[in-house]
């Protein structure tokens, strides 16, 4: 079968980790010919290419910077891209034909690829792995509002994305119950569960803390680890609120990895508070950011109280692989939470309710044994769900049927 995935992910080795080089691995190994097209930003200073890399093909195409930029190159780029994959793909593979078309979220300004393609390829399958919903996720942030011209232009585009996918894959049940509810002109039955998933390393139940000497971390903390993105999403204030309720407590450590357009409000305050229970990392390549993570005890993931979608961190992966608990401080709106306690592989409080969240930090600075046990639920979870057998079976059944 031939498959092509569009995404807004830099890809620049086939067989680095990640939820879609993963994923798109697992495909080429299961017998499928992949093309992948991707971005390559201008600030990289490189061509359009379609190159080869250990049997998956890499469409590279040349656009405005879209990643962690301004927001108003970012926009344009994202507005661009559109016609300068159309552009790559005519091309490059103007005579190919795909049977299966995925593509994921962000961004939704690809409606007339899919549009395309789907007419090229007329007995293909689309699926739409939807791992952002905008626009009303910049509403949430206040960026603009649901009365303005960019968000019925955006919610035109989204709707029309919909309509184009033979299927939407979710990260999660609440992530359907929102685009069934708020979008009742799609079939529901085109809207499952297709989960954030990763392929497991071999050594991924090896614990090591030889990583942390370089970081000057005291010894006989509890480490608590949040890494990705710092940005607007995550609500990070909350964050810096509790290192500073935590100054007193000498039990907690908490390591920050990360960049984003938040990161230089963290810096600066870091510098002039000068906490002693915290580091500040840059971000880190993936092989060394995995090395760090399986150096700490608990996983911490934040999201901004107002979000009345339901995101779903995949930095969540990373912890249950390392067999971490998770201690989520979220809106009320993502299960990414409730999920975790349900399950028993972590807690969960509302971003805002320093108490609660700090309640639980000691819960875990005091019994090792719950960090243990849950840790050991997280991982069994993931064998469960987020393997990417589990996705690649999902989509492969819908043409199968």
């Amino acid at each position: 079968m031939n498959i092509i995935f569009l995404t807004i992910s830099r890809i620049t080795d086939i067989n680095q980790r990640g939820i879609y080089t993963d994923l798109m691995r697992k495909f080429r190994d299961e017998g499928h010919n992949v093309t992948i097209v991707n971005p390559v930003e201008r600030k990289f200073k490189l061509p359009t290419k379609l190159i080869e890399q250990d049997g998956i093909r890499l469409l590279n195409v040349k656009t405005l910077n879209v990643q962690k930029t301004n927001v108003v190159e970012k926009g344009l780029g994202i507005i661009l891209l559109e016609y300068q994959f159309i552009k790559a793909i005519n091309r490059h593979l103007g005579t190919e034909k795909f049977d299966l078309i995925l593509y994921s979220t962000p961004p939704i300004t690809v409606t007339k690829i899919i549009g395309k393609l789907k007419k090229a390829n007329p007995k293909a399958i689309t699926y739409l792995l939807l791992k952002d919903i905008f626009p009303q996720n910049a509403v949430d942030l206040e960026m603009f509002s649901k009365n303005s011209i960019i968000y019925k232009f955006f919610r035109a585009k989204e709707k029309k994305l919909y309509k184009l996918s033979d299927y939407i894959g979710c990260m999660s049940p609440a992530n359907v119950e929102y685009v069934i509810s708020h979008n009742p002109e799609v079939n529901p039955t085109k809207v499952e569960v297709c989960p954030n998933s990763i392929e497991l390393q071999i050594d991924s139940n090896l614990k090591s803390r030889d990583s942390l000497s370089k970081y000057q971390v005291p010894e006989n903390r509890t480490l608590f680890i949040y890494g990705g993105n710092l940005g607007k999403p995550q609500g990070i204030d909350f964050l810096l609120k509790i290192i500073e309720s935590n100054k007193n407590n000498d039990k907690a450590f908490f390591m920050i990895v990360g960049s984003g357009t938040e990161y230089k409000k963290v810096e600066a305050w870091i510098a002039g508070n000068n906490p002693t229970n915290a580091r500040l990392i840059p971000g880190l390549p993936k092989q060394e950011y995995d090395q760090l993570v399986r150096a700490c005890d608990v996983g911490l993931i934040f999201l901004d109280p107002r979000f009345t979608i339901p995101n779903y961190p995949s930095r969540l992966l990373s912890y249950m692989e390392y067999k971490m608990p998770v201690l989520a401080a979220t809106d009320k709106c993502t299960d990414v939470g409730k999920l975790a306690q349900e399950n028993g592989y972590g807690y969960w409080c509302e971003n805002g309710n320093l108490e609660e969240f700090n309640k639980y930090v000691r819960q875990f600075c005091n019994n090792e044994n719950l960090i243990s046990e849950m840790g050991k639920k997280g991982y069994e979870h993931l064998l469960a769900n987020y393997t990417v057998d589990k996705s690649c079976e999902i989509i492969m059944k819908n043409l199968n049927s």
